[in-house]
């Protein structure tokens, strides 16, 4: 998450965009908007459709909050919450170089000292909560940055000036990957990735101009990584709105620079001008995909056409907007990115796992629209619900003439199908039938379904009822975790070969039929 999408990048709008969202979670609509006529749609589950590989590439990565957090035992309940639902292998974070670490110093005479202390506890930590490091080289050590007062708006106040020395930030990478190395193995590290920086395209770089100079920064730290083991994988530029990503895999191929991966962000709210140089109005509902499509096409087009693309941030919303992020919206959206982002990109890294997450400060309230799946005080939220059912999902799938379905089938013959009914969170929406009509299950006479809504696998409206309190009791939060449990699944008959399905809106279920 960054403040570059507040177009004055200052913390008193933010302040304002969380203030109009909270109104708009707990009004979301217009005085005297009128729902949307009810809708239906019939769906053909043809067991026998053509289809292909399914990889869960939504859920193999996640984004958190700064390194420092990882010591907290909040952060790590959340961390092992979201494994044991997802069964995600790498995580994400900003600042391992920050100064809260101690890991950079200099002598009177300008010689570096480490300290891996802090380093050390935060990667033994994720191992052995079974996650692995994807290492984001940043930010600049005071003592090494060419301003070392200089601060940018998050509240724990990075400093994302260039080094003042530039041999010397070569050397700490390359110190600090040798490190890694001793502590785990290469075998070990070789698993892990490690990204130059974070979105130097906007205010976490202020080196001018800011693309060459990201490359000289980015230049020094692939080569130092590589000098520690060929086979450690190194990659960028990690770009906010998509950016860039053409032009620097042209510059590794010009420079013969090495590159493992190309990684890059995108939120469901950036505007059209800042990732395709348009004036289109892309709904949140397409904005992601649309951009993991253009970057997937430049990586086709360039010297490097099968340079795994890594998209290292994404989610509904940049901003702390209630009725996105902690609402149920997030369930149905979810399964339609998966949807259209499928066969483009190699891994998806949701942007957060926890509201352990400090950027605009320490937590006020449970439900701000922070970014996390497990609210302060962990509480699941319905995205939460939304990762576990869609993990449920197989490893093939099978063509559907649908916008709102996923047909997939598991390993051992299973069909299981996601279905949803989605609209805009500013949008009241309406219910809407759904008949799934199965082709080539002669045998099946039940199915198992579970589904997502308002009133299943969200914790709002035990909040909203208790009057949503600032710093609920321990009594308040075992109420909410109960509120906000997964529903059970329910079996239903299958009729004629038909099961019709009555979705609230910005409703997801999920449908299981046995072999």
């Amino acid at each position: 998450m960054t403040t570059r999408r507040l177009s004055l990048g200052s913390a008193s709008l933010l302040f304002v965009a969380v203030i109009s969202t909270w109104a708009a979670w707990t009004q979301p609509f217009p005085a005297g908007a009128q729902s949307a006529p009810s809708s239906a749609e019939t769906i053909v589950v043809d067991a026998n459709a053509p289809s292909h590989p399914f990889p869960h590439f939504w859920e193999k990565m996640f984004g958190s909050g700064r390194a420092i957090l990882s010591l907290r035992e909040g952060y790590r309940h959340d961390l092992r919450e979201a494994k044991r639902i997802t069964g995600f292998e790498y995580v994400r974070f900003h600042a391992i170089f920050h100064d809260e670490l101690g890991l950079y110093d200099e002598d009177p005479s300008g010689k570096p000292i480490l300290n891996f202390s802090y380093v050390d506890q935060i990667y033994d930590g994720l191992l052995e909560n079974h996650a692995r490091p994807f290492v984001e080289l940043s930010f600049m050590p005071r003592k090494l940055a060419s301003d070392p007062v200089a601060s940018h708006p998050f509240w724990y106040k990075p400093d994302v000036t260039p080094p003042k020395d530039w041999d010397k930030w070569e050397q700490l990478i390359e110190n600090f990957a040798r490190h890694l190395v001793q502590r785990y193995g290469e075998d070990e590290v070789a698993k892990w990735y490690f990204e130059v920086w974070n979105e130097p395209n906007i205010d976490f770089w202020a080196g001018d101009p800011k693309e060459s100079t990201y490359y000289e920064l980015y230049d020094r730290a692939a080569r130092a990584i590589k000098r520690v083991g060929p086979r450690l994988r190194v990659g960028g530029p990690s770009t906010a709105q998509a950016a860039w990503a053409d032009r620097f895999l042209a510059h590794c191929k010009e420079k013969n620079v090495p590159v493992d991966f190309v990684s890059t962000h995108v939120y469901g709210n950036d505007r059209a001008e800042d990732v395709f140089g348009t004036h289109e109005n892309i709904p949140r509902t397409q904005m992601v995909c649309r951009a993991v499509k253009k970057v997937h096409d430049q990586i086709a087009a360039s010297a490097f056409p099968k340079m795994p693309l890594i998209w290292s941030e994404f989610n509904a919303s940049y901003m702390n907007e209630p009725a996105v992020t902690d609402a149920p919206f997030m369930a149905p959206w979810m399964a339609d990115t998966i949807r259209q982002c499928d066969g483009l990109t190699e891994m998806m890294s949701y942007w957060t796992f926890s509201d352990v997450f400090e950027e605009q400060g320490v937590v006020k309230q449970p439900f701000y629209g922070g970014f996390g799946l497990l609210a302060a005080g962990n509480i699941p939220k319905t995205s939460f619900n939304a990762f576990a059912l869609l993990h449920q999902l197989g490893s093939t799938r099978l063509d559907v003439s649908s916008d709102s379905a996923l047909v997939t089938r598991r390993a051992d013959g299973s069909l299981v199908v996601a279905v949803w009914n989605l609209f805009q969170p500013e949008e009241p929406g309406a219910p809407k039938t759904v008949t799934l009509r199965f082709q080539g299950l002669p045998g099946a006479k039940t199915v198992r379904v579970t589904i997502l809504d308002h009133d299943h696998g969200s914790p709002l409206p035990a909040y909203e009822k208790m009057g949503r309190p600032q710093f609920p009791t321990l009594e308040q939060l075992q109420t909410l975790r109960k509120a906000a449990a997964l529903p059970a699944a329910e079996s239903r008959a299958i009729r004629d070969g038909k099961l019709t399905l009555t979705l609230a809106p910005q409703a997801l279920a999920l449908v299981q039929i046995a072999k």
